[in-house]
């Protein structure tokens, strides 16, 4: 009888964690679907301005390079317009579109309070040595994943556009270009940069699991360089200039991985000692 009331509480702990996550996976979902909403009822301005802000000439990042070419004296900077013209193709792919945008303008702005219900869930079952390490990881993840959006969104896709815009076989062939690709674009460049900026995160975690060390990143710097030009080039577009910019920030975050790594790793020591 005791062994069979031992097996109850068992099994009842167990489904109380799977309902705290369902509620926390449900917090996620309604502020998630809120901000999809909010997002979905000014798609005007979020198409125009968001969206298709990179497509003009009046973006902030090409009136950036207009004030470079100004100050190197170099006009070929200073873009004057972008060959392309928008298309929708689909009878429902501008509403397809909206719902698209609208779900990934919420999942992005949301990534924070996400983040933090999870780890909300995560944050209980660790020791108070991995609590206290891991002080402040909403902050640093949220930073980190919203600065490699802006990164993929002003620097990455602006310059991306241009370039294919510009990039032409004959004359005679006009830039007619579906809305669909631009989103696909943006989204994918965005989201890219935004997850790869966690890898100082990666580092920790894995060097506090004792999976990566500063001596194991040295070893295979080399070929974390190769892997990181080949997933750039898999992400961006087929032009050389994107995949060097995004490689480079990333191959810095390498170096600040092993950096993260090394002071893991004393810190580990020290308390071993």
């Amino acid at each position: 009888m005791a062994l069979d009331q031992l097996d109850d509480k068992s099994e009842m702990g167990f489904l109380d964690h799977l309902e705290e996550l369902r509620w926390h996976l449900v917090r996620s979902v309604i502020a998630i679907a809120v901000l999809m909403i909010t997002a979905y009822i000014f798609q005007g301005y979020i198409w125009d301005v968001v969206i298709l802000g990179p497509t003009k000439s009046d973006f902030w990042t090409y009136q950036k390079l207009c004030e470079l070419a100004e100050i190197l004296r170099s006009p070929a900077l200073c873009l004057d317009e972008i060959p392309i013209s928008l298309q929708n193709r689909e009878i429902t792919g501008q509403f397809v579109m909206s719902i698209t945008s609208s779900a990934v303008i919420g999942l992005i702005v949301a990534f924070p309070y996400v983040f933090w219900e999870i780890w909300r869930f995560v944050k209980p079952g660790l020791r108070s040595s991995e609590k206290n390490a891991s002080r402040g990881a909403v902050l640093v993840v949220s930073f980190l994943f919203l600065t490699g959006v802006a990164f993929g969104y002003f620097i990455i896709t602006p310059l991306s556009i241009n370039f294919l815009a510009n990039y032409t076989l004959s004359d005679s062939i006009q830039n007619l270009i579906d809305i669909k690709s631009i989103l696909n674009m943006l989204v994918t460049l965005s989201l890219a940069c935004g997850f790869m900026f966690q890898l100082p995160v990666v580092s920790y975690f894995l060097t506090k699991a004792g999976l990566a060390s500063p001596a194991l990143m040295k070893r295979y710097r080399k070929h974390a360089f190769v892997a990181i030009l080949v997933i750039s080039a898999i992400i961006t577009p087929p032009d050389v200039m994107s995949q060097i910019l995004i490689a480079i920030p990333i191959i810095g975050l390498y170096e600040v991985s092993i950096v993260v790594s090394r002071r893991v790793e004393k810190s580990t020591e020290k308390k071993n000692a």
